[in-house]
């Protein structure tokens, strides 16, 4: 039996990472339904495409404003009692938008006050997340425990978006958001479970101050990030992906009503987030098989080069068929730009900075986001929504253009599986 064999199979028979790995999949799936479901909310109390952009800006500027802090923090605390702390403010806060809804006094004030809190929330999340599966299940094991989670991740969000459009279609958006609530408190429950501790104790020699430590553990992080090479220029050119990125998640709505005729309330609107899913999923499953085979700088340069002229024939699809097809392939080159970050740089980071340059790293690399949904969102105003994609596209142009002139040329004729396989 081969290794990757064997590392698979105990995977799944390790019940810490089965309840791991189920905890995230059902919180992944409440949150498909509200990333369908709340801009579809907002686009139909203001029928505005600005105000329904922002939502995709909203939830980045969280990132930006506490990332460096979460992150440091996240590597000196219990990372399990900070996830499952998350969890359960997140569960109390998308609770309140049906049950606002429910006695007629919701509010677009309500939605975007939720939609910040819940993302700095995940903020706090995620920095622990990127250090618990390493903790949780070894560097031998994490390529392979990615890859589960990649995949279900995709795989729900095949299904999710689809069934978010028939609820919110059915039952309205608003009761619809309920789901995620529960999710967040199933979540909360499989990660109460699970045996294992996901942190090493820091040693006593870093003790002091807390804002000591949480200034060195930051400028620890940010050295690490920037003197490692493909680290440093993969996080940089992040930022015109995520541009281009931020403007296209929030007009994907907009797009399917004025670009693809799809109306306001039909449930086919959740077959575009389906598609994105799907390409989400090609990702997943392509990118081993890649990386086997080529060096990880030239799948990215590649992937900037493809993205922009899939989002062109995008902006052009004639028709809603042509439009889920162009828009899931664009997906799938989005995603194995972002996921050939993550994976490096959760396995050339040592374990006492898996936070802090993790979410380091993803606050560069998202920083556009924000400025793209509110560029789109602007664009969208004043001109077609076709036209407004075109434009966006300048931005992962403009990476790939950088990306091509940067180190990460002359590093790929470089092996990556053995340069990012190494302690």
């Amino acid at each position: 039996m081969s290794r990757p064999s064997r590392v698979a199979g105990s995977l799944w028979r390790d019940r810490d990472f089965g309840l791991f790995w189920a905890g995230r999949m059902i919180s992944l799936a409440g949150s498909a339904v509200t990333t369908v479901v709340l801009p579809i909310l907002v686009y139909r109390l203001t029928g505005s495409a600005l105000q329904t952009a922002l939502l995709a800006g909203i939830a980045i500027l969280p990132y930006l404003g506490f990332g460096l802090v979460a992150g440091a923090l996240a590597d000196r605390w219990d990372r399990r009692r900070l996830m499952i702390g998350c969890d359960l403010l997140n569960a109390s806060l998308l609770g309140t938008i049906p049950l606002a809804a429910a006695f007629g006094v919701l509010t677009l004030f309500q939605i975007y006050l939720v939609a910040v809190l819940s993302a700095t929330a995940f903020v706090w999340f995620d920095a622990a997340n990127f250090g618990a599966l390493p903790t949780l299940v070894g560097r031998e094991r994490l390529v392979v425990a990615n890859s589960y989670l990649w995949s279900g991740e995709t795989l729900i969000n095949i299904l999710g978006p689809s069934l978010a459009g028939l609820l919110a279609a059915l039952l309205g958006p608003a009761p619809a958001i309920g789901a995620d609530a529960l999710s967040y408190g199933l979540s909360a429950a499989s990660l109460l479970l699970i045996r294992r501790a996901l942190h090493r104790p820091r040693p006593a020699a870093l003790a002091g101050p807390i804002y000591r430590q949480t200034l060195a553990d930051i400028r620890s992080g940010l050295r690490f990030l920037w003197q490692h090479d493909l680290v440093r220029a993969l996080t940089l050119l992040g930022f015109g992906v995520s541009l281009t990125g931020g403007a296209v998640a929030g007009l994907l709505v907009v797009y399917a009503v004025r670009g693809l005729g799809v109306p306001a309330a039909d449930a086919r609107i959740g077959l575009l987030f389906t598609a994105g899913a799907v390409g989400a999923l090609g990702a997943s499953l392509l990118l081993p098989r890649l990386v086997a085979r080529l060096p990880v700088p030239r799948i990215t340069l590649v992937s900037l080069l493809v993205n922009p002229l899939l989002l062109g024939g995008m902006a052009l699809a004639p028709g809603l068929a042509a439009g889920l097809l162009l828009y899931g392939l664009w997906s799938m080159s989005q995603s194995l730009i972002i996921m050939n970050g993550i994976a490096l740089r959760q396995i050339v980071t040592p374990e006492p900075l898996l936070g802090r340059v993790n979410v380091t790293a993803r606050m560069i690399a998202w920083g556009g986001t924000p400025f793209g949904a509110a560029l789109g969102g602007l664009l969208a105003e004043a001109w077609p929504i076709r036209v407004t994609l075109l434009v966006v596209g300048l931005g992962v142009l403009s990476s790939a253009v950088v990306g091509w002139l940067s180190p990460l040329r002359a590093a790929a004729g470089i092996a990556s599986p053995p340069a990012i396989g190494s302690d």
